[in-house]
């Protein structure tokens, strides 16, 4: 019978490492990277999705037959908006439930959390089947679901914590690196899969005018959906019957009861504040950068007060990292990384739709007709990122030193996106911007591989920084920050689409990267720091 808890687990020891370690690391490696690529696909499917919401006029009732021109093109133009909104949705939602992933593995058990978070996915997988059948599906609907969809972007924190005990410290960036590299190959394949399942026309849908519409294109689009659910549920099989608990993880290795228990309680409580999050953001309105803080501030006070006892005593050791400015520090580094990737990742599909195909910012209904086939391309920046990660983190264990690394990545990064936004001020400004799209494309593929190069980068400079103890906390903390990414870049671009301004945002975000290479030498390269070059 498979031994599902390990309680003898010592992979700095060259002997037990070749004898019993390596197998069992790399077996759990190789459940681990699949649910983690369906996991990034299933939270970040709205960057495709929120496309073909817009090509098949999916206007969430908000357009009536009374309303004169003038009214729709302003309607069309928010509603457009709300298009970015979803994913934005998403990102909160992934990157809110990413902080109590970051503390589930010592309470849960890796076995049990991996399983829990990957059956999850189902939720949002079916539910958005469901609603993509419905050409009047009302916004309300989709945004539950993108909420939903955020256990995706939770379960990075606790799949890259749950990995980080499995292997020797010589080989973290290697395996982190592989582990966050492939599974995060999930949104370009996701970006490629989507476009192409929903081609097939299994099952019917309802169109604008109330009948039944089958062997059509709208009756395919329910495939982003339902194309997830067979391989979401081989995931879930293996990972319960596969997968182990390791002490070194979790130092009190619960029953499989205790461990699901524990980590459907924990995920529940990110859930609840995400919902609120949504529910500012879209009900009240209110500034995303208010949402931002209190959101953050609300799940951590929640897993801090609303927690039984044991759960509480365990938490208040890990949240020791907050007292250390090098988890601080690590946040803003890693965000610039992975925040830049996934938020890039949700937001480019859009963004480009928006600047080469529906390009007359006067008329929301004007179609290029010259615009190249975005769909066809778009999908190579996540791979690229996602491909390069383990590079990064490879690289770096070569020349021991993630910090040097990253401040090269991050050069090469603020100098790609500065050339990004040139190419859309040009684009925007042109009577035929398909002449700027190669270009805006090369360039925004440096920013991904240069996004990826830096990601796996960071992956070896936060073992070399923090305690073993700490190294897996750390890891889900800078991780569930870095996700709001996901959250803020299709926000930001959504409402400078709608001022006619989208290289403000790639301004701000190069000063922000910036300040990020200043940071990482500060105090990880310049005369002054601490710690050298790790």
């Amino acid at each position: 019978m498979l031994k599902i808890n390990l309680s003898t687990w010592n992979v700095e020891d060259e002997k037990f490492w070749s004898r019993t370690g390596k197998k069992i690391a790399i077996k759990n490696l190789w459940i681990s990277i699949p649910a983690l690529l369906l996991a990034f696909a299933v939270w970040i499917m709205w960057s495709i999705i929120a496309t073909k919401l817009k090509e098949f006029g999916f206007n969430f009732g908000m357009i009536t037959p009374d309303m004169s021109p003038e009214q729709v093109t302003a309607k069309l133009k928010e509603i457009n908006s709300l298009y970015y909104t979803l994913p934005a949705i998403a990102g909160l939602a992934g990157a809110t439930l990413r902080i109590p992933n970051s503390f589930l593995i010592s309470l849960g058990g890796g076995r049990n959390v991996i399983f829990v978070t990957t059956l999850l996915l189902l939720i949002p997988a079916i539910g958005v089947g469901f609603a993509l059948q419905d050409v009047n599906t009302p916004y309300f609907t989709f945004a539950v679901y993108a909420a939903l969809s955020g256990f995706g972007g939770g379960n990075f924190s606790s799949s890259m914590s749950n990995i980080s005990f499995f292997f020797p410290k010589r080989m973290q960036g290697t395996s982190l690196g592989l582990n966050a590299g492939i599974g995060n190959l999930g949104v370009g394949v996701m970006q490629k899969t989507i476009p192409w399942v929903i081609g097939f026309y299994l099952f019917c849908a309802i169109g604008p005018d109330g009948n039944k519409v089958c062997g059509e294109a709208l009756s395919g689009l329910q495939n982003a959906g339902w194309v997830w659910v067979p391989l979401l549920t081989l995931a879930t099989i293996a990972a319960f019957f596969g997968m182990n608990n390791v002490v070194t993880g979790t130092p009190k290795l619960p029953s499989t009861i205790q461990g699901i228990s524990k980590t459907i309680y924990m995920v529940v409580l990110g859930l609840v504040a995400a919902g609120i999050g949504a529910y500012l953001l879209i009900g009240l309105q209110i500034n995303m950068w208010i949402v931002l803080p209190v959101v953050i501030i609300l799940t951590v006070m929640m897993m801090k007060y609303a927690t039984p006892r044991e759960i509480k005593t365990n938490l208040n050791k890990q949240f020791a990292i907050f007292r250390n400015k090098h988890n601080w520090v690590m946040t803003v580094i890693y965000t610039m990384t992975f925040g830049s990737f996934i938020g890039f990742s949700a937001a480019f599909p859009k963004l480009t739709q928006d600047i080469f195909v529906y390009s007359n910012p006067n008329d929301p209904s004007f179609i290029n007709p010259n615009a190249p086939n975005f769909l066809m391309w778009v999908f190579l920046g996540p791979v690229i990122g996602a491909l390069i990660r383990p590079v990064g983190g490879w690289f770096s264990d070569k020349i021991n030193s993630g910090a040097k690394v990253t401040a090269i990545s991050t050069i090469a990064q603020i100098l790609a996106t500065l050339a990004v936004a040139y190419f859309v001020i040009q684009a925007r400004n042109s009577d035929t911007p398909e002449k700027y799209w190669w270009p805006y494309f090369i360039f925004f593929m440096i920013l991904f591989l240069t996004t990826g190069i830096g990601n796996g980068s960071t992956f070896r400079s936060i073992p070399y920084i923090f305690s073993k103890e700490q190294a897996g906390p750390v890891l889900g903390w800078t991780a569930a920050i870095a996700a709001y990414g996901a959250f803020i870049i299709p926000k930001v671009f959504g409402q400078q689409i709608k001022n006619g301004t989208p290289e403000y945002a790639l301004y701000g975000f190069a000063i922000y990267y910036f300040v990020c290479l200043a940071l990482n030498w500060w105090f990880y390269q310049g005369p002054k720091a601490e710690i050298k070059n790790p």
